[in-house]
């Protein structure tokens, strides 16, 4: 476990995975710490594809491969690359276990930067074979909810920086969304209220680049952390029917299948595309507002 420390935040970071564990400031602890009871894992990255193909199968080239949900990367033992004060990089590269499942080699590297109360999170993709790669990448990060009361309904408040017209899509079936159906985002006074049912049917997917950012607030409308990002999909999560102390926050360039969908991988929504040698770069920013 390696530890970033510059006396307003720290944040322990895991080879397994290249997972961010821990981000400790203002004396407490943020980043949610894996009760198996709720969600066994704090941050995973989710590569090479976000939330779930249909049937756990995808079609490349007429060859079908297996794969489960968020992809191997997040269970996988990646090398320490990079160690600073204020850094760590870690790397991850394809090898025979991964092109049985994913048939395009690739070099991954996923860093973490701490100044002041931020975290960058860098994600860089990097096509080594001699093929058009596909693939997706998206966060999971895991968020303590500010002041939890199991007994309590109310969670706190998510903000945009957007007043209206926001809609999102949900998860359908199997894992997989129905992109064609759009709900309007309820909210109040610019914020969504956050409570034990607003997780009832699942994530609530938000795509097209609708917002840059999302800002979790306490239940007296006070800032405690946003997340900036450029990502086009963002998905809001805690588990259905759990009353879990903690939300998610996931920015993602990438999403699950349409349900039901038999098509090629290469032509999923929101599939990003590299040519041999081109590299794809991504990021987003963890913020602690208190």
């Amino acid at each position: 476990m390696e530890i970033l420390f510059n006396g307003k935040l720290s944040i322990e970071v895991s080879a397994h995975g290249a997972e961010l564990c821990s981000i400790f400031s203002n004396g407490k602890e943020y980043l949610w710490q894996a009760d198996p009871a709720f969600w066994k894992r704090h941050s995973p990255v989710l590569f090479p594809i976000v939330g779930s193909v249909w049937e756990n199968e995808y079609r490349n080239e007429g060859t079908t491969y297996a794969l489960t949900q968020h992809g191997f990367a997040r269970d996988m033992e990646f090398t320490l690359i990079l160690e600073h004060d204020d850094e760590v990089r870690y790397q991850l590269v394809s090898n025979e276990e991964t092109l049985k499942k994913y048939p395009f080699p690739f070099c991954l590297e996923i860093g973490y930067r701490i100044y002041g109360k931020k975290i960058d999170v860098t994600w860089e993709v990097k096509n080594t074979g001699e093929k058009e790669m596909h693939f997706q990448i998206g966060a999971h990060p895991a968020f303590c909810y500010p002041d939890f009361d199991a007994a309590k309904e109310e969670r706190g408040f998510f903000g945009f920086g957007k007043k209206n017209s926001l809609k999102y899509i949900l998860i359908s079936e199997k894992g997989c969304a129905d992109p064609d159906t759009k709900y309007p985002l309820k909210l109040t006074d610019g914020l969504l209220p956050l409570d034990i049912h607003t997780f009832d049917k699942d994530a609530l997917i938000l795509e097209n680049s609708q917002v840059r950012q999302v800002t979790l607030y306490n239940k007296d409308k006070q800032p405690y952390l946003s997340l900036h990002f450029n990502a086009p999909v963002v998905g809001l999560w805690s588990p259905p029917s759990k009353n879990a102390p903690f939300v998610c926050i996931e920015p993602w360039y990438g999403r699950c299948d349409r349900a039901h969908y038999t098509g090629e991988y290469k032509e999923k929504d929101w599939m990003q595309h590299l040519q041999p040698e081109e590299i794809f770069r991504g990021k987003y920013t963890i913020e602690i507002e208190e």
